[in-house]
């Protein structure tokens, strides 16, 4: 069986697994070890030129490994790509970078979903829910890469990684009345259209007035756009805004839990950056900004240093 996707190499191994069940889809060359590469990945996957599934990169490739994986009982699930493991930032802008030896599944899943490109997040999702170990290596040299599993070691890293998303706008909501049900119509009414709304701040203003303001991915902008001008009268608003000069930067670490003043850091090294913020979110294991697009990098360099030595 091969999953192959033209002018990039990448393949997805399990290994330790079941291998009486795929021998026969996998030919008889396997017999004889213990590690089986599901495919070599060229855009489709199948058992000949007639039977082939259009995939695509990255995503859809990563999440069909780990399903396979998952499927076959194998002990690790070894995703080959162009970068030898998960750093903590991106090596190409960031110099420093350092390359993990593990991370655990809910940094990964965080990671992955706030700009990270290593892993899609709906492979990290899957291998967290049926307990499958991963493995990012390199495809290109023989040496070790990061693990992915669901216990880690505990280091004294508070982060373990600073990921920038420039596929996001921000929405604000001006001149609503400030009154009960308000952001319950606003976002039931997002919903309905599927837009994925991340990021949300409410302020009062004067007057019995508030503004609501969100983000939302950059592609889903128009229809959430519509769906708020299209209710503007109704909700009582005064009018929409919206901006596509945004980033949204996050650090992510299971370490911030119990250790008090990373938020602060983080704020002081986009202070000392001369980088204003608009926006915070938070969770138990990450912290979220948004900025001008144009000091993403920036941004990314500066906490980076700040935690990362």
């Amino acid at each position: 069986m091969g999953v192959q996707h033209p002018g990039q190499v990448f393949a997805v191994d399990v290994v330790g697994a079941g291998k009486p069940e795929i021998l026969p889809l996998l030919g008889s060359n396997l017999r004889q070890t213990d590690h089986i590469p599901i495919g070599q990945m060229h855009g489709g996957i199948g058992n000949g030129p007639q039977q082939i599934l259009p995939l695509t990169v990255g995503g859809v490739i990563h999440a069909v490994g780990v399903a396979l994986a998952a499927a076959f009982h194998a002990d690790l699930c070894q995703i080959y790509t162009d970068v030898d493991g998960v750093y903590t930032a991106d090596p190409r802008k960031v110099k420093n970078a350092k390359k993990l030896d593990e991370v655990s599944f809910d940094e990964m899943l965080e990671l992955a979903s706030l700009g990270a490109q290593v892993l899609h997040n709906r492979s990290v999702e899957m291998a967290k829910k049926y307990s499958v170990n991963l493995e990012v290596v390199s495809s290109l040299e023989r040496k070790p890469g990061t693990k992915v599993k669901e216990v880690v070691k505990m280091e004294k890293m508070l982060v373990k990684g600073v990921a920038k998303d420039c596929d996001v706008a921000r929405v604000a909501v001006i001149g609503l009345p400030d009154e009960p049900g308000i952001a319950f119509k606003i976002f039931s009414n997002l919903s309905r259209k599927k837009v994925n709304v991340d990021i949300i701040i409410q302020s009062i203003g004067r007057h019995n007035t508030k503004d609501i303001s969100f983000t939302c991915p950059i592609s889903q902008l128009s229809a959430a756009k519509e769906v708020l001008e299209t209710d503007l009268e109704h909700l009582g608003a005064e009018r929409v805004e919206v901006t596509e000069d945004v980033a949204k930067v996050s650090i992510v670490g299971a370490g911030m839990q119990s250790n008090p003043g990373v938020a602060a850091t983080m704020f002081e090294a986009l202070f000392e950056a001369g980088i204003n913020i608009q926006m915070i979110s938070t969770s138990e294991i990450k912290i979220s900004v948004l900025i001008e697009k144009k000091d993403a990098d920036k941004a990314v360099s500066a906490i980076h240093d700040a935690f990362i030595k």
